[in-house]
């Protein structure tokens, strides 16, 4: 799902560029176009990618990894990544939509402080769990 997002918001960001390059437009120009795009962003919208976040790491924690089992930890690693990917998304989204005024400066101001504060929790998980995937290997090689 978060890969839907992320392909939704390149394209409408990138043809929004486009345009906007081709027609040589003003920057009051561009802004009117953005805010065409983009005007409909709500509060629920951020939500619902914030439900985005929690589910993969829902799933990532959900898998079982085994210091043998490469896959399980290529998995995991996967929806950590994608979680951590879609907090990056969500943040670029909501400064969006303030711009916007789609959202309150508040709403802004929270949603930043809560993106900051977790942000660095699935990146220190990551190198958690491939500090114990590299000792794990390091132990399966030194008993065969």
């Amino acid at each position: 799902m978060p890969e839907a997002i992320c392909a939704l918001l390149g394209t409408v960001v990138g043809s929004a560029i486009t345009a906007a390059v081709n027609l040589k437009l003003s920057r009051e120009q561009h802004k009117q176009q953005k805010e065409l795009i983009w005007g409909k962003i709500r509060y629920e919208d951020l939500r619902r990618i914030a439900g985005l976040i929690v589910e993969e790491l829902y799933y990532a924690n959900d898998i079982y990894v085994h210091p043998s089992s490469r896959s399980g930890w290529a998995v995991r690693q996967s929806h950590q990544r994608k979680a951590l990917s879609t907090l990056k998304l969500l943040s670029y989204v909501s400064e969006l939509a303030m711009e916007l005024q789609a959202i309150q400066p508040k709403q802004y101001e929270q949603i930043s402080k809560q993106t900051y504060n977790v942000q660095n929790l699935p990146g220190a998980w990551i190198n958690r769990d491939s500090k114990r995937f590299m000792s794990g290997q390091k132990k399966s090689e030194s008993s065969s």
